[in-house]
């Protein structure tokens, strides 16, 4: 008979062992309900001499996938987790976790703090903390390195690395995979239990040094050495020294101070856009429609990647290519990217053999013909565009979807060369396709609800961020990217250096720098769309000629060994060349232009109002349905740092004089052609 405790929590006896049954849909938050009802059902544990034991499981599909975000921006309310395993430690009776579906953040601690743990075959544990800009607060950090160790500990808890229940069970994580049903299994396990097993009475297992400090050292270089990060890792370091009641004491107050700190509301915000980027638009419901077979226009450097990353969520893939030397390139850059997986040791050489035998290259275009969607991936220009939709509408079965990969082209243009409008949408991969997290998903204006849903559904599959963009010039990313962009070429015709305006965006945060991201993805892109749009062009506007008059000397960057940079065989990163010095001040001297030092400040405001100003036109315009859709493109495609939550967000922070301020700079310093946005439309 069941007994509910909270409302959220009930209790039930399996002969002398109680289940405590956590029912908190969707994904059983550990909200402060859930608290209270796990901390009264240990009550009863204790107080019932009937029971030997207890079992504490997840109702539905997941054990506890985290802490209720929502409460972590306020006052915490008591009971707080530490407690519930307080009393879980310290009740007389074993108490043993049931994992299935996630067991995350305060979750897997609270199953840390259990005597044992029984997993289902396909459970995953974790702890996400750092990521969202706090450390494990209710004892991660101490009783993880008991199990595993230090080093691994380390990596798993800077990361936020999810463990599969095998490998779980292979470190001493979990205790047991279950085989059949997991309540039973655990009900066993618990009333087999002769007594107490808590992780707090593990002495730490010795490592040898050097492994911990290769640890500590790849946990700063990935987490940019971020605060909370160090702290992470010193609070580890410290589980084998310090007695664990004072370290639980300095985690929770560590805990208490990082949860409330920029870069964990940052965090939390950006947390939250994810999730509402991946919904479709209000206005246009939809069912995805069935993927199995897929195909892929063009197989060079992206289309190829889009192939790997078709193939890697289990879809067959044919690429189209047109002559033999083009498809043996592309099946050429199969096999390096496969092979280096391997070499890598991210895949086995059995997985990469089945991924490689998933894709299929050739010249006959006959093989669309079953395909349920099809990606477009050829040279960015509207006339070979029309030539392979035009084929695209000819060959393919009805129902399928015809999607374009174009970074910058009218989308209802390409659709207008089909007779089923309503099928075409965007898919804007960017490049690298198997690195890169952002899927644009692009509407154009008579894509049916279907063919979105089914993009949207796609970029689950693989693993993407998908947002959804209506058809603009650039769509979301790459218009906003546009004017960053154009800024910063303003202030080297002012004063500044590449190296000047790199080295100050990359120390607010940004992954690279514009003319660093410029020299690895290639000058001549971006001189092609200028060169496309010329005739477009305001006369009056002010224009930068620079990157022109590089791209005119054949400097399209790292692949030709110059761009803005000098680029060295081998060598990670560019250096600066006075040649492109030269030509700076002779175009600034042109113009008759004085240039002036332009400091580290001034050019990341400008830069970052460029962004957000961009940012409230594409909003008011509808391009981007939702002023967090923003945060998320910039941060996922185009190396904003996370901590920072993303442009809009950072705008928030900014304070509407002081953003006022930067829009007005901005304005004067752009002069003709300027286009002021009105923040209002990011709130």
């Amino acid at each position: 008979m069941q007994q509910r405790v909270s409302d959220k929590v009930a209790v039930e006896r399996d002969g002398d062992v109680l289940v405590i049954l956590i029912d908190n849909p969707p994904i059983n938050a550990g909200s402060l309900s859930v608290r209270r009802g796990i901390l009264d059902a240990i009550g009863l544990l204790g107080e019932d001499p009937a029971l030997r034991a207890a079992v504490i499981i997840g109702q539905g599909t997941t054990f506890i996938a985290g802490s209720d975000l929502r409460e972590f921006g306020k006052p915490l309310e008591e009971p707080q987790l530490p407690a519930v395993i307080r009393a879980i430690e310290t009740v007389a009776k074993p108490v043993v976790a049931a994992l299935h579906g996630a067991a995350l953040g305060g979750g897997f601690e609270l199953a840390l703090g259990c005597d044992a743990r029984v997993a289902a075959p396909g459970a995953v544990v974790g702890l996400p903390e750092v990521t969202l800009g706090m450390l494990p607060g209710a004892g991660g950090t101490q009783r993880l390195p008991r199990l595993i160790g230090v080093a691994p500990s380390i990596k798993m808890i800077c990361a936020g690395e999810r463990i599969g229940a095998d490998k779980a069970l292979a470190l001493g994580i979990v205790d047991q995979i279950a085989e059949g049903d997991l309540r039973a299994a655990a009900v066993r396990f618990a009333a087999g239990l002769s007594g107490k097993r808590r992780v707090r009475d593990i002495a730490v297992p010795a490592e040898a040094p050097a492994a911990i400090e290769q640890a500590v050292q790849a946990a700063l270089k990935a987490g940019r050495g971020r605060p909370n990060v160090r702290a992470a890792i010193e609070r580890v370091q410290e589980a084998a020294s310090e007695p664990i009641d004072a370290a639980l004491a300095k985690e929770r107050e560590l805990f208490q101070h990082y949860r409330m700190s920029d870069d964990a509301a940052a965090l939390r915000h950006l947390f939250f856009a994810e999730r509402e980027a991946g919904k479709a638009p209000d206005d246009l419901a939809g069912e995805a429609r069935p993927l199995r077979r897929t195909a892929v226009l063009g197989g060079g450097t992206m289309g190829a990647g889009i192939a790997i990353c078709l193939a890697e969520a289990g879809l067959d893939v044919a690429v189209i290519e047109r002559d033999d030397a083009a498809v043996q390139a592309c099946q050429a850059r199969l096999r390096d990217h496969w092979a280096g997986r391997v070499r890598a040791e991210r895949c086995s050489a059995e997985q990469a053999a089945a991924f490689q035998a998933r894709v299929q290259a050739g010249t006959d275009w006959n093989a669309l013909a079953d395909a349920d969607l099809a990606i477009e991936a050829v040279f960015e220009d509207l006339g070979a565009k029309e030539e392979v939709f035009r084929k695209l509408d000819a060959l393919m079965k009805p129902g399928a979807i015809l999607a374009s990969n174009t970074s910058y082209l009218d989308l209802d243009a390409i659709a207008a060369f089909t007779k089923r409008p309503q099928d075409v949408i965007g898919l804007h991969f960017f490049s690298p396709a198997p690195v890169m997290k952002l899927l644009e998903v692009v509407r154009g204006a008579r894509s049916s609800g279907d063919a979105i849903a089914t993009g949207l559904a796609l970029a689950r599959r693989l693993k993407k961020q998908p947002v959804v963009a209506r058809n603009a010039f650039g769509f979301i990313g790459n218009r906003i990217y546009d004017a960053y962009r154009r800024q910063c070429e303003f202030m080297l015709e002012e004063g500044a250096l590449p190296q000047d305006v790199d080295a100050a965006l990359e120390a607010f945060g940004f992954a690279m720098g514009p003319f660093s991201v410029a020299d690895l993805s290639g000058l001549d892109i971006a001189w092609r769309m200028r060169q496309a749009r010329a005739p477009l062009r305001d006369p009056a506007a002010r224009y930068v000629r620079i990157a022109d008059r590089l791209c005119e000397q054949g400097r399209f960057g790292k692949k030709t060994g110059a761009g803005w940079y000098r680029h060295a065989e081998g060598a990670r990163r560019g250096e600066p060349d006075e040649a492109v010095h030269a030509l700076i001040r002779a175009e600034s001297d042109t113009k008759g232009i004085v240039r002036r030092a332009i400091d580290a400040d001034e050019i990341v405001r400008r830069a970052l109002a460029a962004i957000v100003n961009e940012a409230a036109r594409l909003v008011a315009e509808g391009v981007a349905g939702r002023a967090s859709d923003v945060d998320v493109a910039l941060v996922h495609g185009y190396g904003f740092p996370r901590w920072v939550g993303g442009p809009v967000h950072w705008a928030s922070q900014r304070g509407s004089e002081a953003l006022g301020r930067d829009l007005d700079e901005l304005a004067t310093k752009s002069g003709a052609g300027f286009v002021r946005g009105d923040p209002a439309a990011l709130r």
